[in-house]
């Protein structure tokens, strides 16, 4: 696995070793010793979440606050996203920027999401299954997120904004500046 560092201190794209014969493929999607060895990156994953979705899907942006932050590594299992990441820490050098990886079932790739960061992605495609794996369960009272077209951040979605489809609860995300923040 090649772990991959982005302008965004933290933030990992994984690169699995893909093994391709007439048979198929097979690749190892994590491992624990590996990604400390090559990243420094120490966790324990508790939970797995996964969701289908139909393009121009767009979940997102959220995380969860102190005391119960959530770590996540993404991945797609079918079809393609443009996942997002925003790093909502107040003392960071990029506080406030955001990156943004294609994550298909063809390349493989993952994004591995530390706390203090916003996530969200947008279906390319014409369905996508995500699969991700999280540090820590998920808790209602610490859950945040803003505005997924907050023009403070400026996230380029890669998708129509008028074909998007977002929940009801995406679409009344504060903005950034008044978005419940303890990071």
């Amino acid at each position: 696995m090649n772990v991959l560092t982005t302008p965004l201190e933290g933030l990992l794209i994984l690169e699995p070793a893909v093994h391709i014969d007439d048979r198929g493929y097979f690749f190892e999607s994590y491992n624990k010793q590996t990604l400390e060895a090559r990243s420094g990156y120490t966790t324990a994953f508790v939970q797995d979440n996964q969701a289908r979705s139909v393009k121009n899907v767009l979940r997102g942006l959220h995380y969860q606050n102190l005391p119960v932050p959530q770590a996540k590594l993404i991945r797609v299992l079918e079809g393609g996203i443009w996942d997002i990441a925003v790093d909502i820490r107040r003392n960071s050098k990029t506080y406030k920027q955001w990156f943004g990886i294609e994550l298909t079932a063809e390349n493989k790739k993952q994004l591995l999401i530390p706390h203090g960061f916003a996530h969200g992605y947008a279906v390319l495609t014409d369905t996508a299954e995500v699969f991700y794996k999280c540090d820590n369960f998920y808790n209602k009272p610490t859950e945040g997120g803003f505005l997924y077209a907050d023009p403070e951040i400026g996230v380029d979605w890669k998708i129509n904004l008028t074909d998007a489809i977002i929940s009801d609860k995406d679409l009344k995300q504060p903005l950034f500046k008044d978005a419940w923040n303890t990071f």
